[in-house]
């Protein structure tokens, strides 16, 4: 395990970045007007560990440029390192019972919903295993006290995933649907929470992929456009 005092809210970004230079890639390179993570073999790597809000511009931008992998970690197996005691180190180690999958990063797409229908533009989504250090805050929770994160650790890397059009997007509907769906057909395919669903169809609809054809009830119905099939 490493030391907790190198631990910060960089960390993961710091390795993740590491691993995508290789031999030959170069970090921190002016592009654009931007400044890319990684620029490898004519490839722009751009790593983000948080929420994708707020990047569209620069992903758009430097996709028109050339080639653009945004790398986005999900943590399939995450081990809770809380350090119990600042001053004396005391820690406690636990593996979450929680575990992340491919399908989780439709939460981060949605706010870059048409970028995927660009040539020069994908997602990688890298399965990790993680160590995530935690310090109590007294204050955290509307003053009842609670854990706070303050950094992540990467441990290995499990799986890589590479999105870039539509069709990777319709694999998470693993059951046929019907011509005419709602986010609750949509679900039931995806064997998914419906706010899932609600965000894959969000995606496909700004791609162009689905397109709204009525309605039952209060649920909108939709169906797939020919020519993304």
């Amino acid at each position: 395990m490493a030391d907790i005092g190198i631990l910060n809210e960089g960390a993961l970004h710091a390795a993740l970045k590491q691993d995508y230079l290789g031999d030959n890639g170069r970090a921190e390179v002016p592009f654009g007007g931007f400044v890319a993570d990684v620029v490898r073999d004519g490839v722009i790597y751009e790593v983000q560990t948080s929420s994708f809000s707020g990047l569209g511009r620069k992903m758009q931008s430097l996709a028109d440029l050339g080639p653009v992998v945004l790398i986005h970690p999900i943590a399939k197996a995450k081990y809770l390192l809380r350090i119990q005691d600042v001053d004396t180190g005391e820690f406690t180690r636990r593996r979450s019972p929680k575990h992340g999958a491919l399908v989780h990063i439709l939460r981060e797409l949605v706010y870059l919903p048409s970028l995927l229908s660009h040539p020069n533009f994908a997602v990688e989504v890298v399965l990790t295993e993680e160590e995530e250090v935690q310090t109590y805050d007294p204050k955290a929770r509307r003053g009842r006290g609670g854990w706070r994160r303050k950094g992540r650790h990467l441990l290995s890397i499990v799986e890589r995933y590479r999105l870039h059009c539509a069709d990777e997007l319709w694999a998470f509907a693993e059951q046929e649907l019907p011509e005419e769906f709602t986010t609750n057909d949509l679900a039931l395919s995806m064997g998914q929470p419906k706010a899932l669903a609600q965000q894959l169809a969000y995606c496909l609809r700004h791609m162009q992929a689905i397109e709204v054809c009525g309605k039952t009830g209060n649920a909108l119905n939709y169906r797939r456009v020919a020519s993304s099939a």
